[in-house]
Parts: structure tokens; sequence; C-alpha cells
């Protein structure tokens, strides 16, 4: 959807690049500040409820695109990971930590998918975001099937944690595409005069 907005006012490639950096940055930022918030609110267990960190991997899929979003998508729990255990107290936790990646890359791409379906009718996040949803949370169950013979995570443990996040997920779902509605009216408002 961005990419759609800056090539309607011819910006240069390099700007394009900047600035789908600096909103990269931002949105991983969000990303890794938000699961703070929510453990500070609602205890530890509120990330697996909440799912705070999907909420803005959605956000960049939606806006960004499929690449820009995979990179956040991979980036946003790793640099959780990396800044919450210099403060002693790792989010996710290491085990969980791949399986994350994978879940949110996967989260941001299948949503980038539709950026530029977006483009043309903001409506389209709906459909964006729910399938990145049952992508991403299907493949996580995936993961933990086919590696828990190695891993602390068995699928019956994923599963749990996919029925726990169940009410994150939905509104998620409705938050999301209305965020990402909004933010394209804004953008295309010069558009219509």
């Amino acid at each position: 959807m961005i990419e759609s907005v800056l090539s309607r006012h011819n910006v240069k490639t390099s700007t394009k690049i900047t600035v789908k950096s600096l909103i990269s940055v931002g949105i991983v930022a969000l990303a890794v500040l938000l699961p703070q918030l929510v453990h500070l609110v609602a205890g530890a267990s509120g990330g697996v409820q909440w799912l705070p960190m999907y909420l803005p991997v959605l956000l960049g899929g939606c806006l960004l695109g499929w690449k820009w979003g995979l990179v956040i998508g991979v980036l946003s729990p790793l640099v959780s990971f990396a800044f919450t255990s210099l403060l002693g107290s790792p989010m996710p936790v290491a085990a969980r930590l791949p399986y994350m990646m994978a879940e949110l890359a996967v989260f941001a791409v299948v949503s980038g998918l539709f950026s530029e379906k977006i483009a043309e009718n903001g409506w389209m996040a709906f459909p964006a975001v729910l399938l990145a949803q049952v992508s991403g949370r299907v493949a996580f169950l995936l993961l933990a099937a086919v590696f828990q013979g190695v891993s602390s995570l068995s699928a019956a443990t994923v599963f749990a944690q996919i029925r726990t996040g169940l009410l994150g997920l939905v509104l998620q779902a409705v938050i999301v595409p209305f965020i990402v509605i909004g933010l394209r009216a804004l953008l295309n408002r010069h558009k219509e005069k």
C-alpha cells in the first residue's frame, strides 16, 4: 500500500527505500514495546492471550508488502529477544524464538501479498489479516509437530497456546484492518482533490 502511494507521488527509489526503512524500524520498535506494555498490564500470560507482537507485524505486511513484511516478521521477535535479554528477562523465551520468527514471517508475508489489493480497496485488509493469522498459526503448529522430538514445544502445547490466543487474534482481525483502512484513507485524501 505504501509503495502505491509513493509511486503515485513519483518518489525516487532511494527515497522510497528510506521511507520504507523508517516505517519498518517504527513497526519493529512497536513490536518490541507493545508486548512490554501488555506484560506490564496483563502479566506474564498476557502475551500468549493477547499476542501483542502480532499486531504490528500484520500492520507491516499490509502496509509495506511481503518483502518488507518478511524482514519485519523475522526481526521483531529477534530484536525483542535481544533487547529484553539485556534487561534480564528475554521475550520471547529462547525455546520459542525460532518458532515465533517463522510464524511472524508467515503472518507478514501472507498479509503482505495483499498489499497492492489493499491499496485499491482497503476492505481487502480483512481477508489479508484473517488468512495471515490462519497461515501463521498453522505454520507454528506444523513446526512444533515436526520438531517436538528435539524441542521443548510439543504440538499439544502449541495447540493450547493457539486456543489461549484466540481472543487476541479475533480482536486483531478487527483492529488491524480498520487501522489499515484509516491509514489508506488518510494517505489517499490528496488523491481525491
